[in-house]
């Protein structure tokens, strides 16, 4: 008896599960921590406790004496001329010669067990030679500091950094005449904000396995957001040949940016090297948030002049970064950071220039938003703070200078499609703007609004779409899937392409050894830039499909169709027509050969139109493909305590056209949540050069309990003219604008004006408290 075959629906715009669902809600998925090899070992880190320091020399023989150890590597196993980088290969695979962390990775153990491993790790003995400390980016890039990287000169950089001694980076844009600008402002409102840095939390910790097989080559499977910037960095920093080294992927516990470069994978590969044995080190969630990466702590100055009718002239943004010990990311969020500091704004005249320190703190990367929270807090503060100036309402100031059809961004690129507007006037509508509900005694309630934008066009992607012989398709991208449901999108476009139930299409996890390349699950650009190639193998596929099908139908290509369900048929005449399991029997056994489709690009729109302005140290040349949103939040403030609550949030994004509108809303429902941690009470605290909360029972997220009342969330569908089905971009667009928007509704409800992040009970009542000390003496 034959099992019953169920089709299922779900091309593009159908609000289909997650596929991994059933997998994850039943406890099925396998994770690194699930995953096991026969003879594994298991690995543990010793990090070091100085900030700076020289390593004069290790001690292993007590450690190497414990039942059970088999083998420890150090500095000393690492060829000091191998280093890694996205932007500047300035790192090792873990400390070499000296220390430039808290926490920084100075050896590794592998062993019979994990207890073992860690007890081993106790027993290690490192000769430390304590340096100088610099521990901010003032006091790092001040005259006489010292020095966290002794020789950047030798470094390799991708671009024109601009590095010496403490700056990691530097990039300035440039447009209009910002000098001559200032005299035709009626209005110029200056500030100083402070973003904090905010831990990434994923709920999966960093971890990696890696066996090396008879012949030396290695197959790693690890937590990260692309198995081919794992595998480039690995080699890079062992010194190993690409081709030496295999990786994969299994399930994903989130990433939001901090597993896009190596963590711990170099280190492991290394133990599985040495010991010829598979190894598994599962971080901590201590060593995790210590050893990893974060959110960049950032202070900017933003000026802004306007006219007396609000028209924006002129801005000047200065942003300094703290990057830590490290590159990484950095470069290129503040890069990236800097071309969004205008927001989705017309402003003619325009500076905006900022650096990177090294410092001797964990480096910092990547993480939702990619520098665009941090800017926009600024410049939608600052906008509100303009119109209290004018006297004018701060939507009416957003919509008088908003972005609409026709105009370019910042820089000069064009913009194809834009539903800033209507996102706008849906928010401004569904909240009951400007007038909030009203609030309990000794509590006050304000609206607060911002509009922000996020691109999708960014580096490579690549997808091999092939028909196997029933006729069923399967699908390989390379992207990794870390939770925001990449897999389950780019196989309904698949099934889209070439109108089977997306029962019909399998997708293959991400193998460096047979996927096609694809940079990474960052920076918003999956759906965009993989969906591309996604739909470009799949109409490869179709065309060879109507050939075939032609000659088994004695008919013109031009004269063929794909009908729904994976048939090929004359128009007009679906009784002619062939299965895809016919087509592909007789490909595969009597002509032509298999049926298979491939599609690569790399994003090739530049960054900066020379004609309208000019960069230097630009670290992405062609980066681009706008996403817009706009967000009004209801917040309540306790006038006893100072804690703030938001009440309500409408958040309405145009993301092109959604492609799964369950899940487009989710993410949108999840940035907001994580933008409200951002802005009202996460934050990274360090005693001197010690981070003072790396753990749960001290950093405090969101809970069910701090959720607004009401979250809405809405999809604008623009229609991207180059996007895949018209998608673009969701996944980080609705963070950016959370903490710009609190900050706007407690100034509402209060009057009081918060410069620094995040926006704590304690911080808003010093606020209240100093405004009534004014009103008093007044």
């Amino acid at each position: 008896m034959s099992a019953a075959v169920v089709e299922i629906p779900g091309g593009v715009g159908q609000a289909i599960p997650q596929l991994e669902a059933d997998e994850k809600l039943t406890g099925r998925a396998q994770y690194i921590a699930d995953l096991y090899r026969p003879g594994m070992l298991h690995g543990a880190i010793l990090q070091s406790p100085y900030a700076h320091a020289r390593i004069r020399g290790y001690d292993l023989s007590e450690a190497l004496a414990l039942p059970g150890v088999r083998a420890i590597v150090t500095g000393d196993d690492l060829d000091d001329a191998h280093k890694m980088g996205a932007f500047i290969k300035d790192e090792p695979a873990f400390a070499k010669g000296k220390v430039r962390y808290v926490g920084e990775i100075v050896a590794a153990v592998a062993a019979d067990t994990e207890a073992i491993a860690r007890q081993a790790t106790r027993l290690i003995r490192v000769d430390y030679e304590e340096l100088p400390a610099v521990l901010s980016p003032e006091e790092a890039l001040a005259p006489g500091a010292a020095l966290v990287h002794d020789n950047t000169d030798a470094y390799i950089k991708v671009f024109d950094s601009g590095t010496d001694g403490n700056l990691c980076s530097r990039t300035s844009f440039r447009s209009g005449d910002i000098d001559s600008a200032w005299a035709q402002c009626d209005v110029v409102v200056e500030g100083h904000y402070q973003t904090q840095a905010q831990a990434h939390l994923s709920l999966e910790p960093c971890g990696a396995l890696a066996e090396a097989d008879a012949a030396g080559r290695v197959t790693l499977w690890s937590a990260n957001q692309s198995v081919f910037r794992v595998q480039a960095s690995v080699c890079e920093s062992l010194g190993l040949p690409m081709t030496r080294l295999r990786c994969l992927t299994p399930r994903i516990g989130a990433g939001f940016g901090n597993k896009m470069e190596a963590h711990v994978q170099p280190a492991v590969v290394l133990l599985a090297l040495k010991t010829r044995k598979p190894v598994k080190l599962i971080m901590s969630r201590e060593e995790d948030f210590e050893a990893v990466r974060a959110r960049h702590p950032v202070t900017i100055r933003m000026k802004t002049g306007v006219k007396r009718d609000g028209t924006i002239v002129a801005r000047e943004t200065e942003l300094l970064l703290d990057g830590g010990a490290f590159g990484d990311d950095s470069p290129g969020v503040l890069g990236y950071a800097l071309l969004m500091n205008c927001g989705p704004y017309r402003i003619p005249h325009v500076h905006a220039h900022g650096r990177v320190a090294y410092t001797n703190k964990l480096r910092f990367g990547a993480f939702r938003g990619f520098g665009v929270p941090q800017v926009t807090f600024a410049s939608e503060s600052q906008l509100d703070e303009v119109a209290q100036k004018l006297g004018m309402d701060p939507i009416a100031l957003r919509r008088k200078n908003m972005l609409v059809d026709g105009d370019p961004w910042f820089g000069g690129q064009p913009i194809l499609s834009n539903g800033l507007a209507d996102c706008l006037d849906i928010v401004q509508k569904e909240s009951g703007w400007p007038v909030p509900s009203d609030a309990a005694p000794g509590r006050r309630r304000g609206f607060g609004v911002a509009l922000t934008a996020h691109i999708s066009g960014l580096l490579a992607s690549g997808a091999i779409v092939r028909v196997l012989e029933d006729g069923t398709v399967l699908l390989n991208t390379g992207a990794v899937d870390i939770g925001q449901g990449s897999n389950t999108v780019l196989t309904q476009m698949c099934a889209e392409a070439l109108k089977l139930p997306v029962d019909r299409v399998a997708i293959a996890s991400p193998d460096t050894d047979g996927s096609p390349y694809n940079w990474g699950t960052t920076a918003s650009r999956v759906t965009y830039v993989a969906g591309r190639s996604v739909v470009g193998a799949s109409e490869e596929v179709a065309d060879k499909l109507k050939q075939q099908a032609s000659e088994m139908l004695e008919c013109s290509v031009e004269d063929l169709e794909l009908l729904p369900g994976g048939r090929v048929a004359i128009k007009g005449v679906e009784q002619r027509s062939v299965s895809f399991a016919e087509i592909s029997g007789r490909a595969h056994w009597a002509a032509g050969g298999p049926i298979i489709g491939t599609h690569s690009w790399v994003f090739n729109q530049k960054t900066v139109d020379p004609k309208r302005a000019v960069v230097q140290g630009l670290p992405f040349p062609q980066i681009g493909i706008y996403s817009f949103g706009a967000l009004v939040v209801e917040v309540e403030v306790d006038e006893l305590t100072g804690k703030v609550r938001v009440v309500r949030a409408w958040s309405a994004c145009d993301i092109g056209r959604a492609i799964n509108p369950t899940m487009a809303t989710g993410q949108i429902e999840g940035a907001f949540v994580q933008g409200m941690g951002y802005a009202l009470t996460e934050e990274m605290v360090w005693d001197g050069a010690r981070l003072a909360n790396p753990s749960l029972m001290d950093y405090k997220i969101p809970t069910f309990a701090e959720l607004p009342e009401s979250l809405k969330a809405y999809l604008v569908e623009s229609n991207e003219p180059s996007g895949p089905f018209g998608a673009k971009s969701v996944g980080e667009i609705g963070i950016n604008g959370v903490a710009g928007a609190i900050a706007n509704g407690i100034a509402q409800a209060t009057g009081a004006r918060l410069h620094q992040l995040p926006l704590t009970s304690e911080r808003v009542l010093n606020a209240l408290l100093a405004q009534e000390g004014e009103e008093a003496a007044s």
